[in-house]
């Protein structure tokens, strides 16, 4: 893989940052909300699936999710995969709809949700230096293959790591606010 572009490594690097901000969207401070569920993968038809494909997320309440699953036979496996979802809900079917109370944050659940949280943040953490590993591979290739000089190498080298803390940056930063976010009572 010798093609290398910092405007393609930043482009996948700031989809991690908006994946991990769609996954913060998520966990909610005592409110339902749709997003809260956009983390559930569910295991059907021999494969795992978001929950937004097999089922349609609605709030009625203010503290109530309700997931209304389009085909039945799919139902116990939506209720596994929202309860073992990590996110600390506790789903009740009634047929194929499942209502997900959404629990009063009391002081342990706010930690729960900060660790979750910390969790999300890691892993974009891990895409980010996944990406900057593919661009220092490419431009060594590249290097290897005469395509650029050694000093060439080491310029675009430290462009890249550049871009990586800065994005590692922000993501501490998102982390931070989230956290603040959870914890205000």
């Amino acid at each position: 893989m010798s093609d290398f572009s910092m405007k393609d490594l930043r482009e996948r690097m700031e989809k991690s940052l908006e994946s991990l901000h769609s996954d913060f969207s998520g966990l909610r401070t005592g409110r339902a909300s749709v997003n809260m569920l956009d983390p559930v993968v569910v295991d059907v038809y021999g494969s795992k699936m978001p929950l937004n494909q097999v089922a349609s997320v609605s709030t009625p309440e203010a503290r109530l999710i309700s997931v209304s699953v389009w085909d039945a036979n799919n139902t116990k496996a939506v209720e596994k995969a929202i309860a073992n979802a990590g996110l600390g809900l506790n789903p009740q079917p009634e047929g194929s709809l499942i209502r997900v109370p959404v629990p009063e944050l009391n002081e342990e659940r706010r930690k729960e949700l900060t660790k979750v949280a910390g969790q999300y943040a890691e892993n974009a953490r891990i895409a980010i230096r996944n990406i900057r590993r593919d661009g220092m591979d490419a431009l060594k290739a590249r290097e290897k293959a005469k395509e650029i000089s050694e000093d060439d190498h080491k310029r675009l080298s430290d462009d890249v790591q550049k871009l990586t803390d800065e994005m590692v940056k922000q993501i501490d930063e998102a982390l931070s606010h989230k956290e603040k976010d959870i914890m205000t009572v």
